[in-house]
């Protein structure tokens, strides 16, 4: 994967890219989820890599794009936007694990035209019809609740509430390894506020698959999940033996139902 940088006067956003052998191919761009890096698809990276132009970066205040200001939903589609012109790709197909949905869905809508299909791992749907008061006010509560607890509490109990493998348990502790308690309540805390300011019915005109881990157990994002696939008709799969970060425990289906998706496409 080629290490490169878009800027602009909200910050440096990083990103990577590998090309497959097919200049043909269709371009995949794999959006992580909060307090996590582009790092988390290694597995996806490893499996489309030759196959397809494959995308990952680090969104606006994680990883190496911590250096941020001004961060929205809104924002976060605009800087893929400008990345996606910056390598002359015209369109794609976008996968977003939990809050890494969010940029991805404020993508699809911003620019329906560029979409072939959206990949919904673990993640939750835009529409007020989905949240009551309540829901949105305890998303607000998150971070708070986050400082009660010692730093390392904090981040091994982050870890194993996504997590049923120990690859996905290592990865998340080595994710959150370089970030501060400070800076993890901060991710929190922004990432959960936007959404809950942004929060908006949207229609996405591209093919959506919805991913959920058969154990997930994070908020209420499978009942989310759920009720998204209900009112919508867009199909729903659950990855067996797999928790919030699914597409690390059970990388074999992920990768297997994304490559089945884009064949469909």
């Amino acid at each position: 994967m080629e290490h490169k940088t878009i800027k602009n006067e909200r910050g440096t956003v990083h990103y990577w890219i590998s090309r497959g052998e097919n200049t043909d191919a269709a371009t995949l761009v794999f959006t992580h989820g909060l307090t996590a890096d582009h790092t988390m698809y290694e597995k996806q990276v490893e499996y489309f890599k030759d196959k397809y132009t494959v995308i990952t970066w680090d969104v606006p205040l994680h990883g190496l794009s911590t250096r941020y200001k001004d961060f929205s939903y809104e924002n976060t589609a605009k800087d893929l936007c400008a990345i996606l012109d910056t390598e002359q790709i015209d369109k794609v197909y976008l996968a977003g694990m939990s809050m890494g949905g969010y940029p991805s869905q404020m993508f699809a809508y911003m620019y329906p035209e560029r979409m072939l299909g959206f990949v919904a791992i673990d993640t939750t749907p835009f529409g007020y019809q989905y949240y009551s008061k309540s829901d949105l006010w305890w998303l607000k509560q998150v971070a708070p609740m986050a400082k009660w607890f010692g730093d390392g509490m904090l981040r091994k109990s982050m870890a194993k509430s996504v997590s049923v493998t120990d690859y996905s348990y290592q990865k998340m502790m080595e994710m959150l390894a370089p970030l501060s308690k400070a800076q993890m309540i901060e991710q929190m805390d922004i990432a959960y506020g936007k959404f809950a300011e942004e929060n908006q019915d949207m229609t996405l005109q591209c093919p959506v698959l919805i991913l959920l881990g058969d154990k997930d157990k994070t908020g209420k994002v499978s009942q989310y999940c759920r009720e998204w696939a209900k009112q919508t008709g867009y199909p729903l799969h659950i990855i067996k033996n797999a928790a919030h970060f699914s597409n690390g425990d059970n990388a074999k289906q992920v990768n297997q139902e994304i490559e089945d998706f884009i064949k469909k496409g």
